[in-house]
């Protein structure tokens, strides 16, 4: 059964230590049984859906745990990533170069908010169905559960050029990634630990393949490990070739951490990837999660938890839509003009926020 796959020992108690750590303003809003009363059934329905994807396309849970990194490191937690259009003009989120065409997982949300809406209308967020969904698919491919605070709301504003600025790049130097995390309230063994869901999951061609061709020259790649991504992705390879290939190469159906183990052998498959072992800062812990599973999940657990608090909407900001992909009718965002709260934070005072670029 799938509550039997909680971990009664460590993981549950750094998930539920991590809680009592999260600011106080962040703890009044969000909550673990958020839904107990207005929704009794919203998890177990997201499960329901989640689970029978997963039974027919395994690969819909790296894809809804990216999802939810991807939608939390652009405005927030606030389901802005699932938008097809938006209300401001220009183009979505799910759009970016960063999510399209590689972003996977929108029929699961869309799949369970269905069968949340027809049971309780107008009630569980979008945003919290994602969180939901990325905690679902961790139990799934890792065999750990864990509590999700709820309450997030949902965003009215999706910009293409906001995922550019904040999501990170599979090319990025170890300090750019480490300065992408800590804008958003994350640590660099925070950045690290995020990275092991590498461990599951694929990536297009376009994501690795001539960047390696650098590390190829100067031997931080396996010469055998990238003839066979030549052999596999096409010369004329660009940002539309949908050939992919596992980013684990041990295990890559399985949240574990033998990602951190590949990554000595020179068989990380993006440069980001191969970056945790060539910075002194991040080596020391990359090398600690090769050694200690348990520990890595830990920690994946507690840095998930705090991830999905990142500028969260709640109270009366935001929107419960009724439909994930477009913004409720009537709503309004002119000027891209938000409420959006500061990493790690939560309230219902309103702060002004100009969308980037």
């Amino acid at each position: 059964m799938w509550m039997g796959s909680i971990l009664a020992g460590p993981v549950a108690l750094v998930a539920a230590a991590f809680l009592l750590l999260l600011p106080a303003a962040s703890l009044a809003q969000l909550q673990v049984g958020f839904y107990n009363t207005s929704c009794p059934n919203a998890e177990a329905l997201v499960r329901q859906a989640v689970t029978a994807a997963f039974a027919n396309n395994s690969g819909v849970a790296p894809g809804l745990i990216r999802l939810h990194f991807h939608d939390c490191f652009v405005r927030g937690c606030d389901a802005s990533v699932l938008l097809t259009v938006n209300p401001a003009g220009g183009k979505t989120e799910r759009e970016a170069p960063p999510n399209f065409p590689s972003l996977r997982g929108f029929e699961v949300i869309d799949a369970a908010k269905a069968a949340v809406e027809r049971s309780c209308p107008q009630t569980v967020s979008c945003a919290d169905i994602l969180a939901f969904a990325a905690r679902d698919s961790i139990n799934l491919t890792g065999n750990t559960f864990y509590q999700v605070p709820s309450g997030r709301r949902d965003g009215r504003v999706s910009n293409d050029s906001e995922a550019l600025q904040f999501l990170p790049n599979p090319n990025s130097t170890a300090q750019v990634l480490t300065d992408g995390f800590g804008v958003k309230g994350l640590t660099a063994e925070e950045m690290v630990v995020l990275s092991g869901s590498h461990t599951i999951g694929r990536s297009h061609c376009d994501s690795f393949l001539f960047k390696n061709r650098e590390r190829l020259a100067n031997g931080t790649i396996s010469p055998a490990y990238q003839a066979l991504l030549e052999a596999l992705c096409p010369p004329t390879t660009g940002p539309t070739t949908l050939i992919t290939t596992e980013i684990d190469v041990s295990t890559p159906t399985v949240l574990d951490n033998n990602y951190y183990k590949l990554l000595p052998l020179n068989l990380g498959l993006h440069f980001s990837d191969d970056q945790l072992i060539r910075n002194a800062t991040l080596a020391p812990f990359a090398n600690s999660f090769a050694t200690n599973e348990t520990l890595w999940k830990e920690k994946f657990v507690a840095a998930m938890l705090k991830m999905g608090n990142i500028e969260v909407k709640t109270g009366s900001q935001g929107e419960v839509r009724l439909n994930c992909s477009v913004v409720n009718p009537g709503s309004s965002s002119t000027a891209g003009v938000e409420m959006l709260m500061f990493p790690g934070s939560a309230s219902d005072a309103p702060a002004d926020e100009v969308a980037t670029s």
